[in-house]
């Protein structure tokens, strides 16, 4: 990990508590088909009465909700800024919106990121403890011990999580401290992304006039609002179907273990119906949102749809398209779609875990027969996953296209522990060869 990595880390980590302890923060989700952004207000458990209908799961009872904003995105394919200029008056118009209706003005944002080819690597430190307990210290000590593999160049750590500690034959600690061994073992997950897509995102949030005060990995987000407590504990995949890309992350004991991502999306679809239907992408999108589904029925041949287009020719524009025909352009990408994610999870041993249940969230698996089409492809458990309930959030906003915002915003109360958030000595950065996470997570829990 770069020294440059590593003090940014530590500023966007300094900036998130600053603007925490102040009592407002804005997190922000940019994605390939929208860029929405949220005001929350960290009033405290003792901010709210019992009657608002607040629990208690993953801290909702520490924030609400005050601003919310979003817009159609442009500038941005496959989770990755093509036009600056666009994504930065994208950013600032809901931005300023969100800030309009929350009545306060927000430095700080917490920011999603969903492009630059994510990449999964577990780590292993050990150290003895010389005291014969477990200190703050010794954590420090563990996490510094992990030998960091060879990301390659132009790569930066987005996240670098412990996931496990153990001491002596004792493993799945989740906090060690204070416990007496002889030896402190961790495990950590570790990934990475591309430097130049991630410094992009972070060009456009600055040129807003925001401090960017944490980067997450938007499959993280959609998992954290997504997945239930025992899904997260007993091994889930959280499957987001975003725009341009599909997320895929893995948990297991309650940590995030394995994620990485598939280059296809709704937006692939809506780009079939426009090429199949001659229409535009607009059009196309309206009939995906409104008409489009996996699976045909007998009644679909009878349901004829306008097609609308503007072109000026009476005999285009009056043109009919029945129900089956739109059902017959979307179901083979989304086939393909789910087949590209059933390759990701089988290559990451997800067979492996004590369970194996799979939440679809994400826009596109709104589409009518998408979580049967899945049961069929990925041979597993599925269902749909919705956010969890927040205080504040909107009934607009409380579909799964918002999931990774949600989960932003429960990031934003209780992030998880980083590399960064320990006071780790000097360090070196040996390389060690790349093992697949789950692999490793079987042999060494």
């Amino acid at each position: 990990m770069s020294v440059e990595n590593y003090k940014t880390q530590i500023k966007m980590r300094n900036a998130r508590n600053a603007a925490i302890q102040k009592g407002v923060i804005s997190v922000l989700d940019v994605g390939t088909s929208k860029i929405s952004c949220f005001v929350l207000s960290f009033d405290g458990p003792s901010g709210f009465k019992e009657n608002d209908g607040i629990g208690s799961m993953l801290g909702q009872s520490s924030f609400r909700i005050i601003g919310v904003a979003n817009t159609k995105s442009k500038g941005i394919k496959f989770g990755e800024i093509e036009n600056v200029h666009e994504v930065e008056r994208a950013i600032r118009l809901v931005a300023q919106a969100s800030q309009k209706m929350a009545g306060k003005r927000v430095d700080h944002v917490i920011v999603t990121f969903s492009g630059g080819s994510p990449r999964s690597y577990g780590m292993a430190g050990k150290v003895n403890l010389p005291e014969g307990y477990v200190t703050d210290d010794c954590i420090a000590r563990s996490v510094e011990s992990c030998d960091i593999p060879d990301y390659g160049i132009g790569r930066e750590i987005l996240h670098s999580q412990p996931v496990n500690f153990a001491i002596d034959s004792r493993s799945g600690l989740t906090d060690p401290r204070g416990q007496s061994g002889n030896a402190l073992s961790v495990d950590v997950h570790m990934l990475t992304v591309g430097s130049v897509s991630l410094e992009n995102l972070l060009y456009c949030v600055q040129r807003c006039d925001l401090e960017p005060a944490g980067v997450v990995s938007a499959s993280y987000s959609a998992s954290m609002s997504s997945l239930v407590e025992d899904e997260r504990e007993l091994g889930a995949a959280c499957i987001d179907l975003g725009g341009g890309t599909t997320g895929i992350s893995i948990f297991l004991k309650k940590h995030m273990i394995f994620t990485e991502s598939v280059r296809l999306g709704g937006d692939h679809i809506t780009g079939d119906i426009s090429q199949g239907l001659q229409v535009d992408f607009d059009t196309a999108e309206r009939i995906k949102t409104f008409y489009g589904g996996v699976l045909a029925t007998g009644m679909d041949d009878r349901e004829l749809i306008d097609l609308q287009s503007n072109t000026g020719d009476w005999e285009h524009d009056s043109r009919k398209a029945s129900r089956t025909e739109i059902i017959g352009i979307v179901r083979p990408r989304a086939e393909e779609i789910l087949e590209e994610v059933r390759d990701r999870l089988d290559a990451a041993g997800f067979d492996h875990l004590p369970s194996q249940r799979i939440v679809l969230t994400g826009g596109t698996s709104q589409l009518a027969g998408f979580d049967g089409l899945a049961s069929k492809i990925l041979g597993q458990q599925v269902r749909l996953g919705r956010p969890l309930r927040v205080h504040g959030l909107p009934q607009s906003v409380s579909s799964p296209a918002f999931a990774s915002l949600v989960g932003l915003a429960l990031f934003a109360a209780h992030p998880q522990d980083e590399l960064w958030d320990f006071d780790l000595p000097k360090r070196s950065y040996p390389a060690r060869s790349i093992r697949r996470t789950t692999k490793w997570f079987k042999e060494n829990w």
